[in-house]
């Protein structure tokens, strides 16, 4: 008993729903269920920050090391330890660089996984952590996840294979790129991809009510950020970035392409570890439902309008809930911490230019808005040092970079390997569509 006390974290976590009226459920439980009974999203008990010591001395550790530092109360002893730090390996198989753009901004390049899009490491991450509870388990899960573009294509890759798990995948017809459709319709096996007549927020609608519907079938969960596996990951970033720039002695800012506000929002867990993050700039594209909140302070969703930024087209953001709880719900504190700017699609292209004028670098346009709230930022605070995300590799949106910036982007290995696959999708147009498909 005692060797296997060892490999254990010997505590607890438990999650409980932001709606406040369903049990609290373990870390496994919340994983499974993706969202709980009354709707609500799931949010750990408390946060206890790591220690100063371990953040002073934060380039003594691996990224693997800091990643299970950062996580691990988290998931509690539900995973022993060794088979966490082995889901973290496998996790993080690839880098997380800061590269400097002009003085006092840099970005963090988040796209050298295995889709080229900052969702490879949440959809790694959970995609194993589901696999290890469902290591004895002859039950199939069905994974169900609406895509804005890049999350089905990390899902779908970081899921191949996994046993005793389907995956179904919503996508917007016609509002996601050749290459993300082709990397969400090409990988067969377990992955199937479900074409929507309509846009993001259809499917994402779709998704939450298939979780509510007693008629369905299989059981379901989510991959979405709403899944607490695919959204706590994303505080790596934070570290790792932290951990390249600490010795420049400056203060520290994040600018944040957000859509659905699940990186921001890890990127607000990974302050409250006691990780010293400056502010939080969350950048979007038009649909601009938190940056008038900030304004206004009332919180008005309203339906998605597309963008060349199109993983960002969102107009009710799931996340946001989560950093209101973070807050206390209180707006003054959050602004405090947290700023808020909407850009054109104008704006972005000429951002974009401008980039690639000034040091050569070609940004996708999701960093391209990133760029652009550290520049928002800086008005204000000029010595403060700025890293925007760049949260998917320009290839991902090839027509929009070839034409703005008049220049060929080199197709990465990663992309070459489905750029010639054939399609294959089922089309849908209404939750029925959906329900029989799952039935079936």
């Amino acid at each position: 008993m005692l060797h296997a006390m060892q490999h254990t974290n010997n505590t607890k976590m438990n999650y409980y729903s932001l709606n406040k009226k369903s049990p609290n459920v373990s870390f496994q439980e919340a994983v499974v269920n993706g969202l709980a009974p009354d709707r609500g999203l799931y949010f750990p008990e408390n946060i206890t920050p790591l220690s100063k010591d371990f953040i002073d001395n934060i380039d003594n550790y691996t990224n693997q090391e800091i990643a299970y530092e950062a996580i691990k109360q988290f998931v509690g002893d539900e995973i022993p330890s060794d088979v966490l730090k082995q889901i973290i390996s496998e996790t993080l198989s690839f880098d997380f660089p800061v590269v400097p753009i002009e003085e006092n901004v840099s970005t963090l390049e988040l796209f050298h996984g295995p889709t080229m899009a900052f969702k490879d490491v949440g959809a790694r991450f959970m995609a194993r952590c589901l696999g290890y509870f469902n290591r004895d388990n002859n039950n199939k899960l069905t994974v169900l996840v609406a895509t804005s573009g890049d999350t089905g294509g990390a899902v779908a890759d970081g899921f191949l294979g996994v046993k005793g798990v389907d995956v179904v995948i919503l996508y917007p017809s016609g509002k996601v790129s050749d290459i993300q459709e082709k990397q969400l319709t090409t990988l067969g096996r377990n992955i199937t991809a479900l074409e929507v007549d309509g846009v993001f927020d259809d499917c994402q609608d779709m998704v939450k009510t298939a979780f509510l519907d007693t008629d369905i079938t299989p059981i379901l969960t989510s991959a979405n950020s709403i899944n607490v596996a695919r959204w706590l990951p994303q505080m790596f970033y934070f570290f790792f970035a932290y951990k390249q720039v600490y010795k420049q002695k400056k203060e520290v800012v994040f600018s944040v392409p957000s859509g659905n506000f699940g990186n921001i929002c890890a990127g607000i867990m990974a302050q409250k570890l006691g990780l010293p993050i400056k502010h939080f700039v969350a950048s979007t594209n038009i649909n601009d439902t938190v940056p008038n909140y900030l304004i206004n302070g009332v919180y008005e969703p309203k339906p998605s309008k597309a963008t060349i930024s199109n993983a960002m087209d969102v107009g009710n953001p799931s996340n946001f809930i989560r950093i209101q709880e973070l807050f206390e719900n209180n707006i003054e504190a959050l602004k405090n911490a947290f700023s808020s700017f909407s850009f054109t699609d104008k704006q972005t292209r000429k951002a974009m230019k401008s980039i690639y004028q000034k040091s050569e670098y070609v940004a996708d346009p999701h960093g391209a808005v990133g760029y652009l709230g550290s520049k928002e930022h800086q008005k204000m605070h000029p010595n403060d040092l700025c890293i925007f995300l760049e949260t998917a590799h320009p290839v991902k949106f090839l027509d929009v970079v070839e034409n703005t910036l008049n220049t060929q982007v080199a197709i990465p290995e990663q992309i070459k390997s489905v750029i010639d696959k054939e399609k294959s999708a089922f089309q849908i147009s209404n939750y029925d569509g959906l329900k029989t498909f799952l039935n079936s």
